[in-house]
């Protein structure tokens, strides 16, 4: 095994991919079949022998702008629950029911009460499925109030109120948020940037499931602690035994991984890797066999059900062309290479920029029959270049306004404001960062996509038809607990006919 040697907060530049034995052919290929998928990827960090070979990012996003990680923070929290087990506030076997009697009720079920730290850590709660919803006051009091189902300790079963247990007994013992309690001991040395933060619980703890905003880097310096078991250059920041446990395979969760197994909120890969993983393919893979890191931020939630495209590119194009030796220089790959990464940005919606139905129907008024979005009427109104179009529609909220590129992505703010801020179950009335697209794909037919681009991430897509004097309208979306009214069909007519 080797081992990346690293004394700065900022990692090295490696010289070239050929110098860190990765081609940048092999680079090329991986961001080339990324954009012929239209695969939604906003950032990636190839890091080998701790030195960077390539990174690039897709605006809106850089290298300096905090990013959700999703699930990613499970592994954070876990990092915070090995630095108190190594100061000695903490135990593997500690039951965790011990540090919640104002959460407990009275006839707390056995299995509850037997929960150890070690149990939540590997995801074999008592629980088959996530206690807490959305619309739950406190997600921490869900996990030992709802019944249960099979003994601890036994079956894989993911389980994000384990984290949200586990992270507030380190902010109960620390009396402060669990990234705070790190920085001192963990983050600071390693450069962690000092505004990053998490999403807080409706009961005001640190969602450490799922809540942590910030760097691709940042996560790519946590994941180089844990594949050099520990050590920040010569700084030995958290023990190696817990490292070494975390990363290990601790229980069987072949039903739904394969067969690598799950460690201590970190999940097991082949090739002797292990990972974070977050929704969307927020991702720090590392293989410490090889020194080899790659990380990347994304949000593949509207890709189907599984929007595998970045994984599969990983393995084919980058792991598998690996060598264990420098590779001779490729001087015009690495220029069409560095020219690829400047320009990187998502492909549009696909179709024609032009019909000549955005004459016949822009600034038209469609009143919609009853629907499951609330949306009484709509229209679209098309710029005179052609590249812009204004769609506004009255709903629930009232008159609403996005605009869309057409043949290229429009930065805007999404029009519903009952979303969710810096608190779940808190609505500030903000509008969320999105970029959209739309397209014709059929002379009488045109496609949007919306990208939420904020500490939210999600998709809408979006099909309107005309057909005469009438309208027709399908909108669908993936996003975790808003863009809930942008979900169904509708029909309706011209308020006034052609």
């Amino acid at each position: 095994m080797t081992m990346t040697t690293m004394n700065s907060p900022d990692f090295p530049l490696a010289q070239s991919p050929e110098q860190a034995g990765l081609s940048s052919r092999s680079v090329q290929r991986f961001l080339e079949t990324l954009e012929q998928a239209r695969t939604c990827i906003h950032g990636f960090l190839i890091i080998r022998h701790g030195q960077v070979v390539a990174e690039g990012y897709w605006p809106p996003f850089s290298a300096a702008r905090k990013h959700r990680m999703y699930s990613v923070s499970k592994s954070f929290v876990s990092l915070a629950v090995g630095l108190m087990i190594d100061e000695g506030k903490l135990r593997l076997d500690d039951r965790v029911a011990r540090f919640f009697p104002d959460k407990t009720p009275a006839d707390l079920h056995p299995y509850l009460a037997e929960a150890t730290v070690r149990d939540l850590l590997m995801m074999a709660t008592p629980h088959s499925e996530n206690s807490y919803g959305c619309s739950d006051a406190d997600f921490a009091w869900t996990f030992f109030n709802k019944k249960p189902t099979h003994p601890p300790g036994t079956i894989f079963s993911y389980d994000t109120a384990a984290t949200v247990v586990l992270g507030t007994i380190v902010e109960r013992i620390s009396g402060q948020p669990f990234l705070e309690y790190m920085r001192p001991r963990l983050l600071d040395p390693i450069g962690f940037s000092p505004d990053a933060w998490c999403v807080r619980t409706p009961e005001g703890t640190s969602w450490g499931g799922s809540g942590v905003i910030c760097t691709l880097r940042d996560m790519a310096r946590l994941a180089t602690v844990c594949l050099n078991r520990g050590r920040w250059g010569d700084r030995q920041l958290i023990s190696a035994a817990y490292i070494d446990a975390a990363t290990a395979r601790q229980i069987d969760n072949s039903l739904i991984h394969g067969n690598t197994g799950y460690g201590y909120q970190i999940w097991r890969e082949k090739h002797n890797g292990f990972s974070f993983r977050g929704m969307g393919s927020q991702f720090a893979y590392c293989f410490p066999d090889r020194d080899f890191i790659f990380a990347c931020i994304a949000d593949t939630q509207g890709d189907g059900p599984t929007g595998t495209d970045i994984e599969d590119a990983m393995w084919r194009e980058i792991y598998a062309q690996l060598s264990d030796a420098p590779l001779p220089e490729d001087p015009p790959a690495l220029a069409r290479l560095r020219e690829k990464i400047a320009s990187l940005a998502w492909v549009p919606q696909d179709g024609e920029r032009q019909s000549p139905t955005s004459a016949q129907v822009s600034g038209r008024w469609y009143q919609l029959n009853e629907n499951p979005m609330g949306i009484t009427r709509t229209r679209l109104i098309f710029n005179a270049s052609g590249d812009k179009v204004l769609w506004e529609y009255t709903n629930g909220q009232g008159d609403n306004r996005l605009e869309l590129g057409i043949g290229c992505y429009a930065a805007d703010h999404f029009p519903q404001l009952n979303y969710f801020g810096s608190q779940i179950g808190t609505i500030p009335g903000l509008r969320y960062d999105c970029q959209s697209s739309a397209a014709w794909v059929e002379p009488e037919k045109l496609a949007a996509r919306v990208y939420i681009t904020d500490n939210y991430l999600g998709t809408l897509k979006m099909t309107m038809a005309f057909k005469g004097d009438e309208i027709a309208i399908h909108m669908t979306k993936v996003a975790e607990w808003f863009l809930d009214e942008y979900q169904g069909f509708a029909g309706g007519k011209a308020a006034q006919p052609r």
